[in-house]
């Protein structure tokens, strides 16, 4: 199966985010964190958070980009039971067992978004909120240009010779 990988580029996350997710932590979507929120509570950071920010599930922080990567089946569960953890912790679910269905809710909801990508592609999230709630769009970040890498000079001595 395919999930997601917190991909952090350079130290942005760190200072936009009130928490960062850590380079190649799972991480999922992460968007139930702000089911409650109204345009008065999402400011700074957490504004930031709800409007590009995948969820780590390990420290629980934020990422802008995520990457898509191979999991197996023992990855899966530990990551159900770590989410369905930090319902219980964080929002008052009764226990992990009330809060795993809703967790492998999430959990597949990632694997479903992974679907059509190959591993390695990175994707983002952007969100809105609007009468209806919170909308979702995730894109595909470009590969980088192979062409880009290419010299676009070349280098003569004052006789024609190539250096």
């Amino acid at each position: 199966m395919k999930l997601l990988r917190a991909v952090r580029f350079d130290d942005s996350d760190g200072r936009v985010f009130e928490t960062a997710a850590e380079d190649g932590e799972w991480a999922v979507p992460g968007g139930f964190e702000f089911a409650n929120d109204t345009t008065e509570t999402l400011i700074g950071k957490r504004r930031q958070a709800f409007a590009n920010g995948f969820l780590g599930l390990a420290g629980f922080g934020r990422t802008t980009f995520v990457a898509v990567a191979t999991a197996d089946d023992t990855v899966h569960a530990r990551l159900v039971d770590a989410l369905a953890d930090h319902f219980v912790e964080r929002y008052g679910a009764p226990s992990r067992e009330a809060a795993r269905p809703v967790a492998a809710q999430e959990i597949g909801f990632a694997i479903e978004l992974c679907e059509p990508y190959e591993a390695g592609t990175t994707l983002t999230v952007t969100r809105e909120l609007g009468p209806d709630g919170v909308r979702e769009a995730f894109r595909r970040v470009a590969a980088a240009d192979p062409g880009a890498a290419q010299s676009i000079w070349s280098m003569f001595d004052e006789d024609g010779t190539f250096r």
